[in-house]
C-alpha cells in the first residue's frame, strides 16, 4: 500500500473478515472506510479510487482489522470492461453527490437561521459566536467532502458557491451585530 497506486480509472479493493464479536471492531472499520469515502460493494468489501489521498485511511482500516484479529486483503483493481468501470465510478460519484446534497441542505438551514436572527433582531455577540461556529463546521465539512470527491460530483461547484453565500450572509449579520453594539 505504500507504492504509488494512482492510475486512471484504477481502484483499490479491501476485503476483510472479522470475528463476529465484539461488534465494535466492525463498527470501527466501517466508520473509517465511510469517513474516507469508500464505497461498500457488499459486506466487508469496499472500493476506493487508486489515489494517494486514500492510502492513509486504507492503512488505518487494515490496521483496525488486524488489531481485531481479523484478516484483510487489499487488491489493485480495474473494471473488466468500460461498463463495469463506469458503474464503479458512478457508485463512487453517487455517494459524493449524496454528501453534497446533505451539505447543501445544511447550508440552507444556516442561511435560514441567519435570516431569522435578522428578522427577530437578535444582534448579540453570543448569537454571532454561535453562527461563526456553525459556519466553521460547514467549512470543515466542505473540505472533507471535497477531499473525497476526486471524481468531481456534479454538485461540488454549487456547494462551493453556496458556502460562499453562507460566508457573505454571516459577514452581513456580523456587520449588523457590530452596528447594534456600537449604538447601544
Amino acid at each position: 500500500m505504500t507504492r504509488d497506486t494512482e492510475s486512471a480509472g484504477g481502484w483499490i479493493l479491501l476485503i476483510y473478515r472479522l470475528p463476529a464479536e465484539p461488534s465494535r471492531h466492525r463498527v470501527a472499520v466501517w466508520r473509517e472506510l465511510r469517513k474516507a469515502g469508500a464505497i461498500s460493494l457488499q459486506q466487508a468489501t469496499w472500493a476506493l479510487p487508486a489515489r494517494r489521498e486514500f492510502l492513509e485511511a486504507l492503512t488505518r482500516a487494515v490496521s483496525l482489522v488486524e488489531q481485531a484479529e481479523g484478516e484483510a486483503l487489499v487488491f489493485d483493481a480495474s473494471g473488466r470492461d468500460e461498463a463495469t468501470a463506469a458503474r464503479l465510478a458512478a457508485l463512487f460519484t453517487g455517494a459524493r453527490e449524496a454528501e453534497w446534497t446533505e451539505f447543501l441542505a445544511e447550508c440552507g438551514r444556516f442561511q435560514e437561521e441567519i435570516e431569522k436572527e435578522i428578522r427577530t433582531e437578535k444582534f448579540t455577540s453570543a448569537e454571532l459566536d454561535e453562527e461563526e461556529q456553525s459556519l466553521e463546521r460547514l467549512r470543515r465539512w466542505f473540505r472533507e467532502i471535497r477531499t473525497r470527491d476526486v471524481l468531481l460530483a456534479p454538485s461540488q461547484a454549487a456547494a462551493e458557491l453556496t458556502l460562499k453565500e453562507c460566508v457573505e450572509a454571516l459577514e452581513g449579520f456580523a456587520e449588523r451585530v457590530y452596528r447594534e453594539g456600537a449604538t447601544s
